[in-house]
Formats: C-alpha cells, structure tokens, sequence
C-alpha cells in the first residue's frame, strides 16, 4: 500500500471517525483505525464493537492495500505537520511509514483481517430526513437518556416509525422527552433502541445541512450523512409504553415566559439541596411562587407572574430537569400542566405538538 494526500485530506476523516476509539482497549486492535486504499480513494474505519465510523478522503494511489494503524498516533501526526504538506504513507514490512516534508515516522501496523467490520446490516427499512429534522428530535430529547441504568434499554434513545412520523424518546424514569418530525411519506412501523454513546457521537457529526439516510435493521442502524457512514449496533430489549407515561392535558396549565421562568428557576435552585435539587412551586390564581431550601437551613423564594386558571397546587420537582425541558422548548412562552401535586407534569410550547416532556414530582 502506497499513497500520497494533502494534510488536510487525511485530517478530515481522521478526526471525523477518532470519537469511538478508546484510549484504554482490552483488545489492541479497537485503538488502531483500518486504512483501505484503493483507486484514489482512502477510507478510515473506527470502531468500539457498537459503534462504527467510516469516512473517506481522496487520495493519489499508487498502489492499493489495506492496514491498522493506532488512530491517535497517526490523527497526532497529521495534525503536528504544517498546513500545506503533502503526506506520503506506504507500507514496508510491519511498519506504516508516514513522510511530511523534513519529517517521517515509522508505526506500528496490526493486519486488516484482526479488524472487526460491520458488513451488511440487512435493513427491514431505509427512510430519508433532512440533518435538520434528525439532529433537531436528537437535541430535544437526548437529556433524558438514562446513564447506566440497570433497565439497559433505557441507556438510549427510542427511534420509531409510525404513520408518516419519525420520532424520538428518551427516558431515565424521572423524566421523558418526545419530539417528532413529518417524513412525507408512509413508513413501516418499526421500534430500534440506539445506545446512548451511539446518540451521542450522530450528534457530534451532525452538520445540519442537505439529506441523510437512515436504514433500520434487526440489529444495527446505519447513517450516511457527509461523506461519513456511521453505525451502531442496538439495544436488545423493550422500550416501556411510553404513551401510558405521558399525562392528559388538564384543566390545571400554566402559561409563562419561558426566559423568566428559566431564570426565576435558577436564581432559587441556587439554595437547593445539592444532592436531591429540589424545589417546590405553589401554584395560584395570583401567580407561582418558588422556593427551595437546603440542610443548611438556608431559603429562596421568588415569586413569578403567569397566566394560571385552575386549583391552588403545590408541588415539588427537581429543579435540573425542569431547566432541561424548558431549554428544549422553542419559543418565547411555555406551558405546564398538572393534574394535582402527586402527579407528573406536562411541559410544553404552546400550539405545538410535535415536542413534549413529562417531569414526575418529588415529595420534599
């Protein structure tokens, strides 16, 4: 294998694919990058065994091949030589010789047949969506996945086709976030699990711009989305009935500004117990008023102006993820509704649908 690229080539799919791999591997294998060149064309493969990445970058080939090579080393490289170089790498031996300008560098090589490789995910479905419309069911909804939970499907999020509709929900338990988008088109109705890293790395690569195409399998889902094909293996399990979760609309709402909310929010959370992050909302024809206090006997209490029709309510919630709900909501004002102070509250942009998020109270 022998090619030669400008720095910046190789840069761009090294640092596009190095989110997945590990710094401390069990296996040496998962800490290198697969380089396969072949008529003009490099492609960088990176994995963790559930999550796999694989961009390309143009390149001179002189003659094609295929090689592991430790993903840091090599990313650290290219980013040390200077801006304009032109790179040649070739292999020779055991060795990966890199060349730029005055410099070279000799790397460590493992054989391309070691490196485990997501061929063919069989997909029931492939649907197209706009970055736009991904990244943004993607951005409303990923703070409520679980962080190790031993309920293991609910350390992702939920990707399900319904209808026309493509829609996103997570849950930790405590809290859930719903967002939705209009495909255009009908599509099969499917429920996939994607683990939290795998979430988290899509939103990392999203650029928000043009089209990209997600195919659904039974065991993996599959992103093609700028030059980068990115997949990752599900979570095998089922996702609770989340609709049961989402409470009715209730007589009970509350309309406010969603920034003086916001703020009034974070203004008291500051005497709240660190720990639990409590804070209590006494709801009134009147207005709202919060307060929190903390083991250190210290209170806060700020009184806020809404619009409110319905009974006197208090109620307790924790204050972190009431602020995450509010700053997935768009719009200038909010709405909560609450059927009584044991019952989860229904957060939402007025006149719109299509995102909503439930916060179960706290008894303090």
């Amino acid at each position: 294998m022998k090619f030669t690229a400008a720095r910046e080539a190789l840069l761009k799919p090294l640092q596009a694919v190095i989110g997945v791999v590990e710094r401390r591997q069990t296996m040496p294998i998962l800490s290198n990058v697969l380089l396969v060149a072949k008529d003009g064309e490099l492609s960088v493969t990176a994995t963790d065994l559930e999550v796999e990445l694989v961009a390309q970058a143009e390149v001179d080939t002189e003659s094609g091949g295929e090689i592991t090579v430790s993903g840091r080393k090599f990313l650290d490289i290219c980013r040390a030589l200077p801006d304009g170089t032109d790179v040649h790498v070739s292999v020779s031996g055991e060795k990966l010789a890199v060349r730029g300008g005055r410099s070279k560098f000799n790397l460590a090589t493992l054989p391309a047949a070691e490196f485990p490789v997501v061929e063919d995910i069989k997909a029931g479905q492939a649907i197209t969506v706009t970055q736009e419309s991904l990244g943004q069911l993607i951005e409303k909804t990923h703070f409520s996945m679980a962080q190790q939970d031993v309920r293991y499907y609910l350390n992702g999020m939920l990707l399900e086709t319904t209808g026309t509709l493509l829609r996103a929900v997570a849950t930790d338990g405590h809290r859930l976030a719903l967002c939705q988008v209009d495909l255009g088109s009908k599509a099969d109705e499917q429920q996939v699990i994607v683990p939290r890293k795998g979430v988290l790395e899509l939103q990392r690569l999203m650029s928000g711009d043009g089209e990209l195409n997600i195919e659904l399998g039974a065991n993996h889902v599959r992103i093609q989305l700028d030059g980068i094909r990115f997949t990752s293996k599900l979570i095998d399990g089922r996702f609770p009935e989340y609709e049961r979760v989402i409470p009715k609309e209730s007589s009970n709402e509350l309309k406010a500004d969603r920034g003086a909310f916001k703020g009034a929010l974070q203004r008291t959370a500051i005497l709240s117990n660190e720990k639990y992050r409590g804070i209590r909302l006494v709801i009134r024809d009147s207005g709202v008023v919060l307060q929190a206090h903390n083991p250190e006997q210290e209170e806060a209490e700020e009184e806020l102006e809404v619009e409110y029709s319905g009974e006197d309510i208090e109620i307790g919630f924790n204050v972190n993820y009431l602020l995450d709900a509010l700053g997935a909501v768009e719009g200038d004002d909010v709405t909560l509704s609450v059927q009584d102070s044991n019952s989860s509250c229904l957060i939402r942009q007025p006149g719109n649908a299509d995102c909503t998020f439930v916060v179960m109270p706290m008894r303090l």
